[in-house]
């Protein structure tokens, strides 16, 4: 099996992909199985699958250079390795429009002073957040993600910081009170 992919990412990140002396590039290819071609001049970036067929992961390859692209650290991006996590991206101008004036204010509020807005729901979700251009990108886990484009979307359309957070923490509390039902309601033999 062979797997061929050309994808594109914006040129002020290809130093972040290939990383100091091209360790970047090359913990990509030896984790995921894959090799990586990169054109500097356009942000062209060609994926091949190469070695074991049965540990390669292209897919997930793609992903991470395209986190990478949408501008996560590397340390981010290589998380889509771990468990279930996957990377989602919501293009901002579904709730600004075409107006850069509008995206740019509601990129303000994803991010909030000083980065608080975004540390706080990363920090409830156990997710990575980017916000870059016109475009929030997150990383987590699937059962995560959803909490987070809904709180996102709350955002950008104009909710309140503290409504969206009390959300999240709900959210958390009723995780914990399943895994806490789920333990009592094993039977326990000694």
């Amino acid at each position: 099996m062979s797997f061929e992919k050309l994808i594109r990412i914006p040129n002020d990140r290809i130093g972040a992909l290939i990383g100091k002396s091209g360790s970047v590039k090359s913990s990509i290819e030896k984790s995921c199985y894959v090799s990586i071609d990169i054109d500097g001049d356009n942000g062209e970036v060609f994926i091949k699958s190469v070695g074991d067929v049965e540990k390669m992961q292209p897919f997930k390859a793609m992903e991470i250079v395209n986190a990478i692209g949408r501008g996560f650290s590397p340390e981010n991006a290589m998380t889509l390795l771990e468990g279930e996590n996957t990377l989602h991206v919501i293009d901002l101008r579904e709730f600004a429009g075409k107006s850069n004036a509008n995206v740019e204010r509601i990129k303000g509020r994803i991010i909030g002073e000083g980065g608080r807005a975004r540390k706080n729901m990363e920090n409830l979700t156990s997710t990575h957040i980017s916000v870059y251009g016109r475009t929030v990108s997150i990383i987590g886990d699937a059962s995560k993600l959803r909490l987070v484009v809904d709180a996102i979307s709350a955002i950008s359309s104009g909710g309140m910081h503290g409504a969206v957070y009390d959300k999240l923490e709900a959210a958390n509390r009723r995780t914990k009170q399943e895994k806490m039902q789920l333990w009592e309601d094993q039977d326990v033999f000694y």
